[in-house]
């Protein structure tokens, strides 16, 4: 797709009016869906924020801005975005690496990306990703925030180290050289009540509830613990500042991670909100777009990088969510609460998110799914264990690129367990006894099934060059189901061989895209020339009959 297609492409992006249609029908529910979705979605954006290292005020202007644009902008009418788990753990290594400006940077730069995905009809690839890739990474992501936890829980100042299990190791000695109750009593508490809370009333907003309790016993008491601090009563004036033309290059690798890990989550997160309704279904390519608007805009008002939450869009799904109303009522419930209550939300305590975010690690993780895909096949959970151990050992999108990696290996050592080259009966015809056991001596019929690939191609040619006391081998090749340059390449010195050795090769059935194939490779026009490709076998047979003396008559 060249650069003028691309800029086609683009106001085929932009929203029209049938976006806002399912509104019309039920408003009172969308609107009902958005506020509830609002009263989960700011214990975590208050929680993520601190955790990417920008502060609070960086995640609740993440889930305004970037959740309105994305609710107007995207692919799906259920999405709801902002600041995630999953992205936190991309940006904390850019935090202690490139600063605050270095991520709203890398936040406006993925923007591009994303944009540029969308223009090129990227979306519908994510498809192709491994399920136990998904599971590896998302367990991964969840031991990664829990870990991220752990100085907040503790009540001790986060140490400056990258890897995210160091530093928990750290903060644990810390604690132990001047343990305090107050901090792991308040986050435990919350992250109790949020589980015990979700397993036997669901429908209730437990994660708020236990910010509010917290607080107040916090406030009561006089706890000696860390608070998120003073909040602006408004949203930050737009400003690019943090754009520095010098650094663009050193930042390109983070930016291209964080926009390949907002296209990947917002993908998934649309794909469950489809299979969470009926009727629905979500444009990719547009979804990227919106993601893509949503990126450029988050970094100048200060905020984070944004994708689409799972967990929100699912509690959108369940409150009853027809339309994007209910995402932008949240971005609008949430814009009301900064300017109407900011003070009370920096006298939160920090030990409070922990706990917050604790338990919304716990309910990442499916053990019934996880246990499912281990016990599927060996393969699979050798995908999902490696992709797993990656994410909490090093990062994100290295761990995606392994496990992708990982699984496209296990399928084709799969797929060539399936190939067969097997020899077949030669039809006996109208032939006499002795003359069809000279034919059954001389002519080897060999038929390949399955995929020729570079994965099976040596394979066969082994088994090919061994081939003995023959005179004519005819190779049936209509049920070959695909077809590379290597399978092409390894047949040719299959042929080769056999020539070698004074046995003529024939060729039966070759399909028109396996023929350009080997056509290409200057295989198939040679045969052709010397008359030694057929369109079926049939004929090839009776060539193959030609080739070779009649037997003498046995007859006295």
């Amino acid at each position: 797709m060249t650069a003028p297609d691309v800029l086609r492409r683009l106001p085929e992006l932009l929203p029209v009016r049938s976006d806002w249609r399912p509104a019309r029908r039920s408003p009172g529910r969308d609107l009902l869906a958005g506020i509830i979705v609002a009263v989960v979605a700011l214990p975590l954006a208050l929680a993520f924020g601190v955790s990417s290292g920008l502060g609070a005020q960086a995640g609740l202007v993440t889930a305004i801005v970037a959740g309105a644009l994305a609710a107007v902008f995207g692919g799906s009418n259920l999405q709801v975005s902002g600041p995630t788990g999953a992205m936190t753990v991309v940006l904390v290594p850019i935090v202690h690496r490139y600063g605050a400006e270095g991520v709203l940077l890398v936040g406006l730069m993925a923007g591009v990306v994303l944009v540029l995905l969308a223009a090129l009809r990227a979306g519908r690839f994510a498809q192709y990703l491994p399920m136990p890739v998904i599971e590896g990474f998302t367990a991964g992501i969840a031991v990664v925030i829990a870990l991220q936890q752990v100085p907040a829980a503790l009540g001790v100042a986060a140490p400056d180290a990258e890897q995210v299990w160091r530093a928990a190791w750290e903060a644990l000695l810390a604690f132990l050289r001047d343990p305090g109750a107050a901090a792991p009593v308040m986050a435990l508490s919350v992250a109790a009540l949020m589980l015990a809370g979700a397993r036997f009333r669901p429908a209730v907003p437990f994660s708020l509830a236990g910010i509010v309790l917290a607080t107040a016993v916090a406030e009561l008491a006089g706890l000696d613990v860390a608070r998120i601090g003073a909040l602006p009563s408004g949203l930050p004036s737009p400003s690019l500042e943090f754009v520095s033309p010098d650094a663009m290059g050193a930042l390109l690798p983070s930016a291209l991670a964080v926009a390949a890990l907002a296209a990947l989550e917002s993908l998934l997160c649309a794909t469950v909100a489809d299979g969470m309704t009926v009727g629905e279904k979500h444009d990719p390519d547009r979804e990227l777009f919106g993601q893509g608007i949503a990126n450029l805009a988050a970094p100048v008002f200060g905020g984070v990088p944004a994708t689409a939450a799972i967990a929100r869009t699912a509690v959108n799904v369940r409150a009853g969510a027809r339309s994007r109303l209910a995402a932008l009522t949240h971005a609008v419930v949430l814009a009301v609460i900064v300017l109407a209550a900011a003070g009370l939300v920096g006298r939160i305590p920090l030990a409070a998110l922990a706990g917050v975010l604790l338990a919304t690690t716990v309910r990442m993780v499916e053990v019934g799914s996880l246990r499912a895909i281990t016990r599927a096949t060996r393969g699979d959970g050798l995908v999902l264990l490696l992709t797993f151990a990656v994410t909490v050992a090093l990062d994100l999108i290295t761990a995606v690129a392994v496990g992708v990696a990982l699984a496209v290996l296990v399928a084709l050592r799969a797929v060539a367990r399936t190939a067969r080259l097997d020899q077949v009966p030669l039809e006996g015809g109208d032939h006499g006894e002795e003359e069809q056991r000279l034919l059954d001596e001389h002519i080897v019929v060999f038929r390949f099934d399955g995929p020729l690939f570079f994965g099976v191609a040596h394979r066969f040619l082994l088994e090919l060059s061994e081939t003995a006391d023959v005179r004519v081998v005819i190779l049936r090749m209509s049920r070959v189901t695909a077809l590379d340059a290597t399978g092409a390449q390894i047949l040719g010195d299959a042929v080769t061989r056999l020539e070698q050795r004074g046995v003529t090769v024939l060729l039966s059935g070759v399909r028109p895209g396996h023929d350009q194939v080997l056509a290409a490779l200057g295989i198939a026009g040679r045969l052709r020339e010397d008359g030694l490709l057929f369109p079926d076998t049939p004929a090839a047979i009776a060539h193959a009959r030609t080739l070779l003396p009649r037997a003498p008559s046995l007859a006295p």
